[in-house]
């Protein structure tokens, strides 16, 4: 089998597809620093060392730049390239076919323009390089904050548009499946400025059914595949007519898949009546999350999806702890044997500690015990003194808190005897932060998790901010895979740098994409 994939960021979806057995035959991804983590671990290419000595790269290939070299593409503003067709630096080769399992680093909006004057390149990722089978599959996760339930919900968002970019790629590449990623928040309705409400979902939907696609919509869990994070999702498996046409004469009536992909081609049936015009209502999707949708999961080719055993934050990070680590877990063990196609690495990378400083971590301590009362009118008392809004606290709350040891400054977990002193430590440690949370851990982790702010460790001899390997650990991410580039940025940057605290958090699970790829696998005899 093979794909090509978009929005590839540094690669978790890719290095789970291709442990799935599909081989890549082209990928794109706008930003220079995840194509730095993806080169340096698909093609073994370490574009820092190439710009060092002034050298170019072989396989990561710039649609357009605004300089020559290496060294300072890999620090440009993406949202500055040129376009394709504009004065620049290109390194698209005039052979299409040399484009071949290559990553190219420009906008999707620019490359679908060369689509469309590029009948040659068109061809040759129509037919996946001149392989029998044709392109399989494009897959890939649109970058989502517009659509997320944390960012600003704005249906008018330029960023909405890339779910639609990548539609017109599909139409371009005609793959026999198509499979889109993003967050959960695609499925809440946006309101317009005159009050009515905006379905993306079904939008997006609506659209692969108009390029001759049957449209399957999906509410996933990465927690139910296996992995130690609380991560939904939405899905959607679009199949191109021809060939849903031939594996549907597979679906026994009333089975799971029939059922399943059924809705689906009424939908698309529809669509072709309708058009644009289609209003909402007539395409429901399938919650993994929900017991009324399990069994279809359980008894369809989408099964992989929620067959996997509960992974628990201590047993994806427990051995990385600086004090009294355990030995590496089953889950660890098994997850670096079962993608051990990547470059063996002599050392573990990604893992050094953020400088956390005193004060900060008493306050992770704070974060950890309320964490472990888990009780939300506690913890909102005692967020109510950190950020000065009040210098009083309930006797209930006490009592819970008393409870505990606390860091003082000596550097001793000892707790307090009196309500006043633990008020009077509360307002030394005053804090603005509004989510930031200790892991619980013998639990997956939440879905926020991408900048070093929002978690502290579990453990309370591990007072700080988790390290990029852990955060990958979370991700399902082996440890033979290597994050390049920075590791943080900050201020003004934040809107175009791709960091690898960053590169973590937008990343698919390998984990989610192996058992993804082990689903389409099914359908693609």
């Amino acid at each position: 089998m093979n794909h090509i994939e978009l929005f590839s960021g540094c690669g978790g979806l890719s290095l789970g597809l291709e442990q799935s057995g599909f081989e890549l035959t082209m990928a794109n991804e706008l930003s220079p620093m995840a194509a730095e983590s993806f080169a340096y671990n698909f093609f073994n290419e370490n574009l820092e060392e190439l710009a060092r000595t002034d050298q170019q790269a072989e396989n990561t290939l710039w649609l357009n730049s605004n300089f020559p070299n290496l060294k300072p593409r890999l620090r440009e503003n993406p949202f500055t390239f040129p376009a394709f067709d504009s004065d620049g630096y290109s390194d698209i080769p005039q052979k299409s076919a040399d484009l071949q399992g290559k990553l190219v680093v420009g906008s999707i909006v620019e490359l679908n323009r060369l689509l469309d004057y590029n009948e040659e390149l068109v061809e040759q990722l129509r037919t996946g390089f001149g392989s029998e089978r044709g392109l399989d599959l494009v897959s890939g996760g649109p970058p989502c904050q517009s659509f997320s339930m944390a960012g600003l919900r704005q249906k008018d968002c330029e960023k909405n548009t890339l779910p639609w970019e990548f539609a017109r790629f599909v139409k371009h590449t005609q793959p026999k499946i198509a499979m889109l990623e993003n967050v959960t928040g695609i499925l809440r309705a946006f309101k317009d400025d005159e009050g009515n409400s905006f379905h993306a979902w079904y939008e997006v939907a609506k659209v692969f059914a108009s390029i001759g696609y049957v449209p399957l919509c999906l509410h996933i869990n990465a927690r139910l595949a296996g992995i130690a994070q609380n991560r939904p999702r939405f899905i959607m498996i679009a199949v191109r007519l021809d060939h849903y046409n031939l594996i549907a004469r597979n679906f026994e009536a009333d089975s799971a898949n029939q059922q399943l992909f059924g809705p689906s081609f009424e939908f698309y049936q529809l669509a072709q009546v309708s058009g644009d015009s289609l209003p909402f209502g007539h395409l429901n999707y399938f919650d993994a999350t929900k017991p009324i949708h399990r069994r279809l999961f359980e008894e369809s080719f989408l099964a992989n999806l929620i067959n996997g055993e509960v992974v628990t934050v201590r047993e994806a990070l427990d051995d990385l702890k600086q004090n009294h680590p355990s030995e590496p877990s089953d889950f660890i063990r098994t997850l670096n044997s079962t993608f051990d196609a990547l470059p063996l690495r002599n050392s573990l990378f990604n893992h050094e500690l953020r400088n956390n400083g005193e004060v900060v971590q008493r306050r992770f301590r704070i974060y950890q015990i309320l964490q472990s009362i888990d009780v939300r009118s506690i913890t909102k008392a005692v967020f109510k003194i950190l950020r000065s809004e009040s210098v009083e606290l309930a006797e209930d709350a006490w009592e819970a808190c008393l409870k505990y040891s606390y860091l003082q400054i000596d550097g001793e977990l000892l707790p307090f005897e009196s309500k006043q002193e633990f008020i009077k430590y509360l307002r030394a440690h005053p804090t603005k932060k509004q989510t930031q949370k200790a892991l619980i851990a013998n639990a997956p982790a939440p879905a926020a998790l991408s900048i070093p702010d929002d978690a502290c460790h579990y453990d309370e001899h591990e007072l700080r901010v988790l390290t990029v390997r852990e955060m990958a650990r979370i991700q399902s991410f082996p440890d033979d895979f290597v994050f390049r580039s920075k590791v943080t940025t900050g201020g003004q940057m934040r809107k175009f740098e791709a960091p690898q605290y960053t590169q973590v958090g937008n990343a698919v699970p390998p984990l989610l994409g192996l058992r993804l790829g082990q689903c389409l696998e099914r359908l693609l005899p």
